[in-house]
């Protein structure tokens, strides 16, 4: 096993990292959490029928009239935290990894495109990709929230929240992927095995998606850690703002805006509990994007 783990470097760096341990267990626990929050939730908190008025603003069992049926406490609707917490954890990880997703399928065929064919559409390509850079990336989300919510019939609105709310952030973070796969694909054009399908006459959509990309997937990957944090950061602040999702949707971002409007009459877990998760699910996808990183790029240790 330990011959196994000495030959794999990558696998030798994760076991003898303690913090790359402990981020991935925090993010695979959260994650586990979040997939089977209907099985492990003591209750469904957007069901009316499973709370109670009665229960509400109920602190922490380690508090002074705290109960062990609420270890983390209830909000002012008498919903328990943890409850809503991995349900609200579950709502912005799909968010987080659907954006993620169409992000780097249009970013990187639109690098790997820009990178292989060059010219007018490259220069294109990157002047919107550089346009976009000079927004923050939460304006640009704003930006596209607002148009989609504008052209879209008011009956559809609130139905389509999520979906516009997702592709507003795919559509602000995209930009990464395709600087990265341009650049790489211009590096691996000069390769010989790139020049020796081209000369096969091979078509470009095979030599880009078959030849170049496989060898252009280390840098992507780090990105797609990194966007991920970012999107779902994107999704709290969004909906923190009220901008995102209803209040009725349980995201980490509507229990942290709602739990402001109790930080100073003392119920301060309605606050702090959803804040802390949130900061240990990203802070976790972060350590775990740097340590890729140092896998595929050893000269950054």
């Amino acid at each position: 096993m330990l011959d196994f783990i000495k030959r794999h470097e990558g696998l030798w760096l994760f076991t003898h990292s303690p913090s790359v341990m402990i981020a991935a267990i925090v993010a695979l626990a959260i994650l586990i959490g979040a997939v089977f929050a209907p099985w492990i939730a003591p209750v469904d908190p957007y069901d009316l029928s499973s709370f109670s008025l009665m229960d509400g603003l109920l602190p922490p069992v380690w508090e002074e009239f705290g109960t062990s049926k609420f270890p983390l406490g209830t909000d002012d609707q008498g919903r328990d935290m943890i409850s809503s917490i991995l349900y609200g954890a579950r709502l912005s990880l799909i968010i987080g990894v659907c954006a993620m997703a169409i992000a780097s399928i249009l970013g990187v065929g639109l690098g790997l495109a820009a990178g292989y064919i060059g010219g007018r559409f490259d220069a294109v390509v990157m002047r919107i990709a550089d346009i976009q850079l000079a927004l923050p990336a939460i304006l640009t989300a704003l930006l596209i929230d607002g148009i989609a919510r504008g052209i879209l019939p008011p009956e559809l609105r609130q139905d389509m929240r999520v979906v516009v709310l997702t592709l507003a952030i795919a559509l602000s973070l995209w930009v990464n992927f395709a600087r990265t796969a341009r650049a790489s694909t211009f590096v691996q054009m000069n390769k010989e095995y790139v020049q020796a399908a081209m000369m096969q006459g091979q078509h470009p959509l095979r030599i880009m998606f078959v030849h170049i990309l496989p060898n252009i997937l280390g840098p992507l990957l780090v990105i797609m850690t990194v966007d991920l944090a970012s999107a779902i950061l994107l999704e709290a602040t969004l909906s923190f703002l009220g901008i995102g999702l209803p209040a009725d949707s349980p995201s980490l971002g509507t229990l942290i805006r709602i739990g402001m409007q109790f930080l100073l009459s003392g119920e301060w877990w309605i606050l702090w509990i959803p804040t802390l998760f949130l900061i240990a699910l990203v802070v976790s996808i972060n350590v775990l994007g740097d340590f890729l990183r140092d896998v595929f790029n050893p000269r950054l240790r």
